[in-house]
């Protein structure tokens, strides 16, 4: 018996659409347990977490406007002013911590600290690599270096201990791809007034 070609039609017509639709690809396994993320995304990623972590609140010199201090545009993220003196201390400081009126240095039994320059130039983190910046927020270790002195107050670098790995490359990622500025953070001045 013999089949015409017309009746084999719709066995073909269905074979044809099984094999058009195929298998669902399946996404192969990476040897990083997190998904790749784009470089961009990542960056957004980043400047999201700076701004509501507030490292603009002690990392970012101030300007004064009529409705009170504001983030320096030129110097986001930069840091104490290496030019800008301290004010004098009040007579009365004894027992207490005091924060420069916009908060990029701070005084108390440490002596006192300056807020680093967090931006992408060499003065900042322009050289850092990862490690060392997750070093540094895990360890509290300046520069994130192996040995190095620890983190001073008011950093609250223990708050980032347990951060997420992929939050951390993030952060490190927008702050690599600021706008550089150059400022020499001066070092820190040890209580007595020695520098460190």
């Amino acid at each position: 018996m013999r089949t015409s070609p017309i009746a084999l039609l719709p066995y073909v017509t269905v074979v044809a659409l099984f094999s058009a639709c195929g298998t669902p690809d399946i996404p192969t396994a990476t040897t990083d347990a997190s998904p790749a993320v784009p470089e961009a995304a990542k960056i957004e990623r980043g400047r999201y977490l700076v701004e509501i972590m507030g490292c603009n609140d002690c990392h970012s010199p101030k300007l004064m406007g009529p409705e009170g201090p504001y983030l320096d545009p030129e110097r986001i993220l930069s840091g104490y002013p290496a030019e800008r003196p301290l004010p004098p201390l009040p007579a009365n400081n004894e027992g207490w911590a005091l924060m420069a009126m916009d908060l990029t240095a701070a005084v108390g039994p440490w002596g006192t600290s300056f807020a680093a320059n967090l931006t992408s130039d060499e003065t900042g983190i322009g050289n850092w690599t990862e490690e060392q910046f997750e070093r540094a927020l895990r360890h509290g270790l300046y520069k994130g270096l192996e040995g190095s002195r620890p983190l001073l107050p008011p950093m609250p670098w223990q708050n980032f201990v347990d951060m997420k790995k992929e939050d951390l490359s993030a952060v490190f990622a927008y702050l690599k791809s600021t706008k550089p500025v150059e400022n020499v953070v001066p070092a820190p001045i040890l209580p007595g007034g020695r520098p460190s």
